[in-house]
């Protein structure tokens, strides 16, 4: 791939990024993040409910329905008349709201709010979006390190052992055993470096890491990427002009995990994504 090339490919995913974040159910959207308890969650407009609702752009009854916690398994229902719906229709009684495990969780509405069942190891939470939420509108663009072939790197799987897993961190104080296929190892600086990979797309690894930009520059808590596919001789690529900021950047009711133990470099990587500040438009 030419220098030029290479140029496109970035920001052509630059461009899918941000129609991503301008999407009115994107990461800018979220509203809101509930914890669930066993038995009956009230949800409406009434602040004094397990989810309370807001939106600006539409009255909201005191109470809209009831949501059900009976040992993990969990039901909605709605108050009669409030015009809440799943799929465009009316909720029956004691639906069974499927999680955001699946790739396809049960999502109610409510006028512009989306809001669905979000499990985090033990506990359960409804996570709200506002398709009408003032972030998206206000979304000006990112800001970005300039596009350099340096930190376009040759890179090399290190396999673990079928089942191995790795203590994984989230922002909530959660720690979770995630699948691991392996170490991926690369030379930057005259130095061979290691970061713990997590399972992304198919034939892709997912890198969650921190560097020595944090806090100023980009996130304080680290960064994501996702490499080019894993080659039969466990060859990869490792763009950093790829790296993104997690959805904890874009709002404070996301739950974003953090860099496994071992995974911040004591070194500035100077690409991708710089941190989002909300009203800033990007340069250029």
């Amino acid at each position: 791939m030419s220098i030029e090339e290479h140029r496109a490919a970035v920001e052509a995913v630059r461009r899918r990024r941000d129609q991503r974040l301008r999407d009115p159910e994107g990461w800018l959207s979220l509203v809101g993040l509930h914890w669930l308890h066993e038995g009956e969650n009230r949800f409406g407009s009434d602040p004094a409910s397990e989810v309370p609702l807001v939106a600006p752009s539409a009255a909201l009854q005191a109470l809209a329905g009831r949501i059900t916690v009976n040992e993990g398994h969990v039901t909605a229902s709605a108050e009669p008349g409030v015009g809440v719906t799943v799929a465009r229709d009316p909720v029956p009684e004691g639906l069974e709201l499927v999680d955001d495990a699946d790739e396809e969780p049960t999502v109610l509405a409510l006028g512009s709010l989306r809001f669905y069942l979000v499990r985090r190891g033990e506990r359960l939470a409804i996570r709200v979006k506002d398709r009408a939420a003032p972030a998206v509108k206000a979304f000006q663009g990112l800001d970005y390190f300039p596009i350099d072939p340096r930190w376009r790197l040759d890179a090399r799987l290190e396999p673990a052992p079928p089942g191995t897993t790795i203590p994984v961190p989230d922002v909530l104080g959660d720690v979770v055993a995630d699948a691991s296929p392996g170490v991926v190892a690369f030379t930057l600086d005259g130095e061979v470096r290691r970061l713990k990979a997590l399972e992304a797309q198919p034939g892709h690894l997912w890198l969650i890491f921190g560097d020595a930009t944090n806090g100023e520059e980009t996130y304080t808590a680290g960064r994501f990427l996702v490499t080019g596919p894993v080659q039969p001789d466990n060859s990869l690529e490792v763009d950093f002009n790829l790296t993104y900021n997690p959805p904890c950047v874009f709002s404070s009711y996301a739950t974003c995990p953090l860099p496994p133990e071992g995974n911040r470099l004591p070194l500035r990587i100077e690409a991708g994504e710089k941190m989002y500040r909300p009203g800033q438009p990007a340069p250029g």
